[in-house]
């Protein structure tokens, strides 16, 4: 069952909600997203039909909800929703692009690689400063320092950051630096780090788990939402399947699914689901094609010498064909490409 508050619910309001729900024994969850407040109730349904909830002051209504995804459910919210991020919208009335290095190496190749994501139009900047890696002998990240150069970068091109996070011991630390928060495919259902970003109250990106079915997917955003955080981007980024032929297998079909059971935005990685260079336009392409609401691209100044994904990087001739891409796309599906800061690298 979930509650939503009314627009000019206060926080009082809020707090009886939980009291009275609490009092009959169940539990609530407080969801505060950019327009209301959701409460989802945990126990039994039929005690808190006898508790009249909808009477209460600041409840605009109460709703049992099927999915076993309440919260991130287009039950509840049939409006799809918005997600901003240091001031850059990601939803269905834009699409937004994301860039920049798969990993953070130095301080002037992620400028350079910021420079080269600015170039092409976009608007928020991604960059690794911790990176799970199959093999425990691959680069893993400069940490905190990572972090340092990903905000220096900040400041000088006036980007928000993407990172990712991959503890729920660093969570504090990131999201000091950070304007999201990225959980990776290898993490999709660390709920300990789910928990943890929840409670961080920094907008999540969430990546689809290598071999995760589309609801488990939801139901990890689900974790997320139940902290009390709805600021959730899902980021499609292929599959593993028996094909070998590319790096993962983009599931473009989990666009419009994903969209239809849930209200939370959706993006495309077409860098890791390609693994290619040579994929990673037309795949970009056709997942704007398929409504998808944004696309995070790695872009390198040098891939050859890259410590992490380098064959999958776009380089300096491959921005404008990017920019292009994503424009042509954006309005051939009647929707603009988010605005680009202004640039302050002097």
């Amino acid at each position: 069952m979930v509650i939503v508050m009314a627009v000019d619910a206060t926080d009082e309001d809020i707090t009886a909600v939980v009291n009275v729900v609490s009092s009959a024994g169940g539990r609530a969850f407080v969801s505060r997203g950019l327009n209301r407040t959701i409460i989802g109730l945990v126990g039994d349904v039929d005690l808190f039909d006898s508790l009249n909830l909808v009477a209460l002051p600041g409840v605009a209504d109460v709703m049992r909800i099927s999915a076993p995804y309440k919260l991130v459910s287009r039950e509840h919210h049939p409006e799809r929703s918005t997600v901003r991020v240091g001031g850059v919208s990601i939803g269905p009335e834009t699409v937004t692009l994301i860039a920049g290095p798969c990993a953070v190496e130095t301080p002037a190749q992620t400028l350079e690689a910021a420079l080269m994501a600015r170039a092409a139009g976009a608007t928020l900047l991604r960059g690794g400063a911790y990176k799970p890696r199959t093999s425990p002998y691959a680069f893993q990240g400069l940490g905190v320092d990572g972090l340092r150069i990903l905000a220096d970068v900040r400041d000088k091109t006036g980007l928000p950051i993407v990172t990712e996070v991959v503890d729920a011991a660093d969570v504090p630390v990131v999201a000091e630096y950070a304007d999201m928060l990225q959980v990776g495919t290898r993490n999709m259902q660390n709920f300990p780090l789910l928990q943890a970003v929840g409670d961080a109250r920094r907008p999540v990106m969430l990546k689809r788990g290598m071999s995760a079915t589309i609801e488990e997917w939801l139901m990890a955003a689900e974790y997320i939402a139940q902290r009390g955080n709805l600021e959730i981007v899902l980021c499609e980024r292929g599959i593993r399947t028996f094909e070998t032929s590319t790096r993962n297998t983009l599931d473009i079909a989990a666009v419009p699914v994903a969209q239809r059971l849930s209200h939370l935005p959706v993006i495309v990685d077409p860098s890791h689901s390609g693994g290619r260079r040579d994929l990673v336009l037309p795949l970009a392409r056709a997942a704007i094609a398929a409504g998808a609401d944004g696309i995070i691209v790695d872009v390198h100044p040098h891939p050859e010498t890259a410590l992490c994904d380098g064959p999958q990087a776009l380089v300096d001739e491959d921005v404008p064909r990017l920019a292009e891409a994503v424009s042509v796309m954006a309005a051939a599906v009647g929707r603009p490409v988010t605005g680009v800061p202004a640039l302050a690298v002097s």
